[in-house]
């Protein structure tokens, strides 16, 4: 038997896992959102999707329907989450903009930012948070430290 690889090729060490009322749909926006490319689709014996990959540039990102029964909950029935996924991209201006035309929701511009990212936030229609970023601007940790007292003034 050859060798498996711990991490398997095209994984890392942390990959998100979004539980989502209404998975196949977040699917659809997540292609129209952030060009993802579908990996993995498996459908439950009930008709939801039981599990799906997803790839974001190059990243997976793992989902599922929302299942109460196997305490598998959504930020809906939450009322809200704790977590925002952050995502490198080309431009972040125009993912931003291809998300809100997707249906997500802008919660903070996008905008030149102290640590050197042009940044922005947005919550998607399955109550998932976004952060999407550009890095323009390499800084050492001072740098960044005297532009965030300088921000926060």
């Amino acid at each position: 038997m050859a060798n498996v690889k711990p991490i398997p090729d095209g994984s890392h060490a942390i990959t998100p896992h979004l539980i989502c009322d209404g998975a196949a749909d977040a699917i659809a926006f997540y292609k129209k959102a952030f060009d993802a490319v579908e990996v993995l689709r498996i459908p439950g014996t009930n008709g939801k999707l039981m599990h799906a990959c997803i790839r974001i540039g190059d990243s997976n990102v793992m989902l599922a329907e929302e299942m109460p029964e196997w305490n598998s909950l959504s930020p809906k029935t939450l009322k809200g989450s704790p977590v925002t996924i952050h995502l490198y991209v080309n431009d972040a201006d125009a993912v931003v903009a291809r998300a809100v035309a997707a249906g997500a929701t802008v919660t903070m511009p996008v905008t030149d930012m102290f640590w050197g990212d042009r940044w922005g936030q947005l919550t998607d229609p399955f109550g998932h948070h976004w952060s999407v970023a550009t890095h323009r601007r390499d800084m050492t940790a001072d740098e960044i430290t005297a532009a965030a007292v300088d921000f926060c003034k």
